[in-house]
């Protein structure tokens, strides 16, 4: 036990604290006497005494009101006494558990107003659209929701690979701050599998669709620039369509200030490529009055891209794609050191390669044809 006066360890049971001399039983107002670092606790009703001791706590609805004590007593004893040397008995009988156990909407309150907060606000957005899109999971005791439940219902309202990892991500957070409580097992959403990864997200463009949008734009198509530029970056869709006039510096040959989503990429600078020079300074010299580059409209932009893509006789890929062709680029056709190439595509990691990068067999082949064969007539190194 504690003392509350000096914070320090005391055996349990004593009745004075060793350390600072603090008396460790104390008289209430209504005449119940409370022991240290709840002991238990023994009151008269009539002419008995009952025992009295906190075994649990039960969630409020409101996530900001304090936890409501659950507690188990014992009546009908003669002497005090015996009431408090009953105590250990009622706590020995095991914890136990509300009637009820909060719900998940308790913990998506319970996180909203604290962890979530810490979040990035693309990282906020996601996680709230993903609570909206699991409505029918909201009233659901946590307790009872198991794999199959989640991975039915997901099933159903995830369209996409994204939309359901995003929900999964939230459960997890959800699932452990239940378990914290002791009311769920938070191993359960992380059994949730998530779909295949649409094909068109993670296919690079080839060499002939790079040249086509080039020939496009070279023929005075400036929408042309959209893929070409994120392409030549590296940079995400979010990241391009908020790019104005003043984040380019040219003469550094430097992006600042579009970085999304991670800590890394919000702080270190796109690098511009010396071919890309000549199309910055192209779209900057017909930015709109606001200085974006492009339409705020995040419908229009998308429409804008897959409208390049037709007129260039492009394949339908995903503007993830031209940040997949950025890193196969760099690591295949250019053979780039991994740690560069994370500086590059502005990764926490360079494990991220093994995401984006794309070799094909003949990749592979032209890499083990590299390796050099060893003049057998000539003279052994020295060791």
């Amino acid at each position: 036990m504690t003392c509350p006066k000096c914070g320090k360890t005391v055996p349990d049971g004593s009745t004075f604290c060793n350390h600072c001399g603090k008396k460790l039983t104390v008289e209430t107002r209504k005449g119940i006497r409370v022991r240290g670092n709840g002991m238990g606790t023994a009151y008269r009703r009539g002419r008995s005494w009952t025992a009295c001791v906190i075994v649990g706590w039960r969630m409020p609805d409101d996530p900001s009101k304090p936890k409501i004590p659950i507690k188990r007593t014992k009546a009908g004893f003669s002497k005090k006494a015996d009431a408090l040397a009953y105590c250990q008995t009622l706590f020995e009988q095991g914890l136990v558990r509300p009637k009820q156990t909060p719900s998940l909407s308790y913990y998506w309150r319970t996180y909203e107003s604290g962890k979530l907060k810490t979040l990035s606000n693309s990282k906020q957005t996601a996680y709230k659209i993903a609570w909206n899109r699991m409505e029918k999971l909201h009233s659901a005791q946590v307790d009872l929701i198991s794999v199959n439940d989640l991975q039915t219902y997901l099933d159903q309202v995830c369209p996409s690979y994204y939309t359901m990892k995003d929900c999964k991500s939230l459960l997890v957070n959800l699932f452990r701050i239940a378990a914290a409580d002791g009311f769920a097992n938070d191993r359960i959403p992380s059994m949730v599998t998530l779909p295949e990864l649409e094909e068109n997200e993670r296919i690079p463009f080839s060499e002939n669709e790079q040249k086509s949008l080039w020939k496009l734009y070279d023929s005075g198509d400036l929408v042309a620039a959209v893929p070409i530029v994120m392409i030549y970056t590296g940079m995400m869709p979010g990241e391009c369509m908020q790019l104005r006039t003043e984040n380019i510096n040219l003469e550094d040959r430097t992006i600042t200030g579009v970085g999304l989503k991670t800590k890394v990429r919000r702080k270190s600078p796109v690098l511009i490529a010396e071919v890309l020079l000549p199309v910055l300074q192209d779209l900057i010299d017909h930015a709109r009055p606001d200085g974006f580059l492009w339409t705020q409209s995040k419908d229009e932009w998308y429409k804008d891209y897959y409208a390049v893509l037709q007129r260039a006789g492009c394949r339908k890929l995903s503007p993830y794609s031209c940040r997949h062709t950025t890193a196969s680029a760099l690591a295949i056709t250019e053979n780039i050191a991994p740690q560069t190439i994370k500086k590059v595509m502005r990764w926490s990691t360079s494990a991220m390669l093994d995401r984006y990068a794309h070799p094909t067999a003949q990749d592979a082949l032209d890499a083990v044809d590299a390796i050099k064969r060893f003049d057998s007539t000539t003279d052994l190194l020295p060791t």
